[in-house]
């Protein structure tokens, strides 16, 4: 029998104890365009809000797309972040402001700051720098992560990053540890040391890969934790495998399509399909289930690692409540098909 034919509790260590998502100070979910990852992030901070922690999540991208996720009529949440449902406070880093609060930090001083970020041609010279985008960013989620309350706690007790698709991710992970490697001295190499020191911690950071279970995403994500393994070195002890489809059919009919073909269409009420028409959209689900669980087993196979499956959600995803599916399924014990 071989490795991804062996039955889901052998073949994919679901039997192997992993340290629970809501232990990390700082969870960085990425994946490919399109695979579910904002939702990711939104759930896992729900996840972890129930569970009673304070949670910032931090956007990277343009627009702000976990607010709408978690209280649809919310207002935009910005630089500057808001609590958007009870324990949960989102926040969009840009990183010019984050550029200009850095600045601002090491010079005393916000005047003369603002003029030259407003300044055109330095906006020009910025964008032609390499870089220094990843780096303010990824500097002030570590500013983020040493906020204290009153009483010494950290401010937040989980910060969840929904940082870029994969391409950009690792980008964006591997840029302190290009500074360290190539600036001797000074402010830059000591920030962009206390920032790899945080990426590579494997007690307090995470990065988190979110999968579909096809063929794109799976050889994607596979050659993710590779070059994460052998080059940036931050733990990825799990796959997140969104939007698997469920069996379709009882197991005692697993051919529940070919017989209704084989059914004459005068067999069932005219108020019903046909049961050609029903067979097609049978055959349709149990297709995509089974193509599903091969990627399923892929993942696991080319990764080695154990993988949690969320649930495709026929419904979508329409309101708060069902992100809270994909919370429980996202906390549960990881496993490798669905059953």
């Amino acid at each position: 029998m071989s490795h991804r034919d062996a039955a889901p509790s052998e073949a994919f260590g679901a039997r192997s104890p992993l340290g629970s998502l809501l232990d990390r100070r700082l969870v960085i979910v990425t994946g490919k365009g399109g695979t579910g990852k904002t939702t990711v992030a939104a759930a896992l901070a729900i996840a972890a809000s129930r569970a009673g922690k304070r949670v910032l999540v931090a956007e990277m991208g343009r627009g702000e797309h976990v607010p709408c996720l978690l209280a649809p009529v919310a207002p935009a949440v910005g630089y500057a972040g808001r609590e958007v449902i009870a324990g949960v406070t989102v926040i969009r880093i840009d990183p010019l402001q984050a550029l200009g609060e850095y600045l601002a930090l090491q010079l005393g001083v916000r005047s003369p700051v603002d003029r030259a970020l407003g300044n055109r041609s330095f906006q020009q010279l910025l964008a032609a720098a390499p870089g220094w985008r990843e780096l303010i960013t990824l500097g002030k989620v570590w500013h983020l992560g040493k906020m204290t309350r009153d009483d010494g706690q950290p401010h937040y007790d989980l910060i969840v990053v929904d940082a870029p698709s994969t391409g950009h991710g690792l980008t964006l992970l591997d840029v302190p540890r290009v500074v360290v490697s190539a600036v001797r001295a000074g402010p830059l190499r000591r920030n962009a040391e206390r920032v790899e020191q945080m990426l590579v911690d494997p007690e307090h950071t995470l990065l988190l890969p979110v999968a579909l279970a096809e063929e794109l995403p799976t050889r994607e994500t596979a050659e993710l934790v590779e070059r994460l393994r052998h080059r940036v070195g931050i733990a990825v002890d799990r796959v997140i495998v969104n939007g698997v489809f469920p069996r379709p059919f009882p197991q005692q009919v697993p051919d529940l399509d070919a017989r209704l073909a084989r059914l004459p269409d005068s067999t069932l009420s005219a108020n019903l399909p046909r049961p050609s028409t029903l067979a097609a959209c049978a055959h349709h689900l149990r297709a995509r289930f089974e193509l599903n669980r091969h990627y399923v087993g892929e993942l696991a196979h080319l990764t080695g690692l154990p993988v949690v499956i969320l649930p495709y959600r026929f419904e979508g995803i329409e309101h708060p409540e069902s992100l809270t599916v994909l919370a429980d399924a996202l906390i549960g014990a990881p496993r490798a098909a669905a059953a």
